[in-house]
């Protein structure tokens, strides 16, 4: 008997083949690892020592994915810039480092210049909030490989962290306690699958209240990705000892959480100890999509995970509070193999 397909895969992304595809692909970097690389790929950031230093770059590179669908059907733009360096910046975080500079990449099959202005305004808005330069980027224009009126968006980041002030997640333990930041929307994963349900199956339009709510469809799933420096640098300075990070991005609770983990535990979250948004009830419901699968394609409102010691929680949740956050105690830390539980 065939496995039945994940609704995720029948909108057009199969996470198994992609986690797949990173294990084959690790084989083939390990070929390329030169003296100053410090651990292998797989992490939010890749390390690498600079000569003479102990200052560690940490380096990432993401996209904004079919969210710029949603803002090619919305005619807005202006946001997407603001995702991607955000984005990236919570990726570098998870590491504990701050961001240097930012490089861009655009390419469409003609170059529009009023989306063009739209975009890197909100590239250098999110830059300037995040204390990065916009170092450069490339423009590309190929006609024939994009559809007109089209384009890609993506981002690499490079920032720094002193070598004494990684945090690897190697010393999470057994009692530690994660401790939840609220995403504001979907961030930039799941649209492939948010945009099947919505547009396609409801016939929802951009303009159309999103049911249960009074917030449109395109303000719902062009929420900008929210950038978690402030208040984990809040936390960072306050001199909590933060065990590990986890940004909850494409893969969910289930794949990013494992991946600062050490292999002698698990991660247990209770699901009700946040109120979902409704855009993921929406999805979920109306797509028939499983409870399992809708933690693992989305972040279900928690954008960010900080894993700290149970002395250190009421520590942590005060910095984060004192930054305008409303954090929220999710799970815990116990004896296992890596894996991550989800109690509904």
């Amino acid at each position: 008997m065939e496995a039945k397909q994940s609704a995720y895969a029948a909108a057009g992304v199969d996470i198994d083949k992609k986690m797949g595809g990173i294990e084959t692909i690790k084989q083939m970097v390990k070929k390329t690892v030169t003296p100053g690389v410090i651990g292998g790929i797989g992490s939010f950031g890749g390390l690498f020592q600079s000569p003479g230093s102990d200052t560690i770059l940490v380096a990432s590179t993401d996209g904004v994915g079919t969210k710029l669908k949603v803002a090619a059907m919305a005619g807005r733009h202006d946001t997407v810039g603001q995702d991607i360096v955000n984005h990236c910046v919570n990726d570098i975080l998870v590491q504990g480092a701050t961001p240097l500079f930012f490089l861009d990449y655009i390419g469409a099959s003609v170059f529009d210049s009023a989306i063009f202005n739209q975009v890197v305004s909100g590239l250098c808005k999110a830059c300037a909030e995040n204390g990065c330069a916009l170092l450069g980027g490339e423009t590309a224009e190929m006609p024939g490989l994009y559809p007109v009126g089209e384009y890609d968006l993506v981002g690499t980041i490079v920032g720094q962290v002193k070598k004494s002030q990684i945090v690897t997640g190697e010393r999470i333990g057994v009692g530690d306690v994660l401790i939840g930041l609220p995403s504001g929307g979907l961030q930039t994963n799941g649209f492939s699958l948010a945009r099947k349900v919505i547009f396609e199956q409801e016939g929802l339009r951009p303009g159309d209240l999103l049911p249960g709510t009074e917030t449109t469809c395109a303000d719902a799933l062009l929420a900008i990705h929210k950038s978690f420096l402030k208040p984990v640098s809040n936390v960072m300075a306050a001199g909590i000892d933060i065990h590990g990070m986890a940004h909850i991005t494409g893969g969910g609770f289930y794949d990013n959480i494992p991946r600062v983990l050490p292999k002698n535990v698990d991660v247990t979250i209770d699901a009700a100890s946040w109120e979902v948004p409704q855009v993921f009830r929406f999805i979920g419901e109306k797509g028939g999509v499983a409870r399992e699968e809708m933690y693992r394609v989305f972040n279900m409102g928690i954008g960010f995970i900080l894993i700290v010691p149970s002395g250190a929680v009421g520590a942590t949740l005060k910095a984060l509070e004192a930054a305008g956050e409303e954090p929220v105690i999710v799970g815990g830390v116990n004896p296992g193999h890596r894996a991550v539980h989800v109690l509904f």
